[in-house]
């Protein structure tokens, strides 16, 4: 399926298709930080569901293993969320992320997990549940805007950011907020409305923080 539409948006590129197409063949320039349908039917889960966009079956199966293959070769380093559920895709790994939501005994995962390509120590981003809320519920799986912002910490920045599973847009957000160059790859038309929306708030946001021109020198009368 070849590009159905793209947007350009603040320094973020955001793609309607699918990402099997668009992933690039070679990786040179490229990290991906991406969160790919686990195949757990989450958005037919009453507790994760969006009451905008329930029940789609994008979840029903996990990607086919070509394309992980596929991000392996077309990026020089990934973080990939949801790492766990895709072990037989992946090599083994050092590093791997941890996403600790600070509240036990809840019907819900207490943690979540990201493989990176990273030959280092793991690491942990402690942020509550409470605390993720507040970004809204615009994807039944979204991921906090601190979290994507934080993970990027661990991509080069010399390196543009790919999300071949884009959904509702927050690694671009995250990308645009922190200076950096994002591709967002998304299948379903209605989620990549909403990622553009988003992506598009936080580029106008961006413009309120641009600095006024500083003024110049004027000679005073002297008394």
């Amino acid at each position: 399926m070849g590009v159905i539409k793209e947007e350009r948006i603040g320094n973020q590129r955001l793609i309607l298709g699918d990402c099997l197409c668009h992933i690039p063949v070679v990786g040179k320039g490229f990290g991906c930080l991406t969160d790919p349908p686990y195949g757990i039917r989450a958005d037919e889960n009453p507790v994760r569901g969006s009451k905008l966009h329930e029940k789609k079956g994008w979840d029903r199966e996990r990607p086919d293993r070509e394309y992980f293959a596929r991000i392996l070769q077309g990026s020089e380093a990934q973080i990939i969320w949801g790492g766990n559920y895709f072990t037989d895709f992946l090599p083994p790994s050092m590093r791997w992320l941890v996403w600790d939501k600070m509240q036990g005994e809840f019907s819900l995962a207490d943690c979540e997990f990201a493989w990176t390509s990273q030959n280092a120590a793991a690491r942990i981003f402690r942020y509550s549940r409470g605390a993720a809320l507040q970004d809204g519920k615009h994807h039944p799986t979204q991921k906090p805007l601190a979290l994507m912002e934080w993970s990027l910490k661990f991509l080069d920045d010399r390196l543009a950011v790919i999300d071949p599973f884009m959904g509702s847009g927050t690694t671009l957000v995250a990308c645009q907020r922190m200076g950096r160059q994002g591709i967002g790859i998304e299948l379903d038309p209605d989620y990549f409305a909403i990622a553009c929306k988003r992506v598009d708030e936080a580029a106008r946001q961006d413009d309120l923080f641009i600095a006024a021109p500083t003024p110049k020198p004027k000679q005073e009368p002297l008394l």
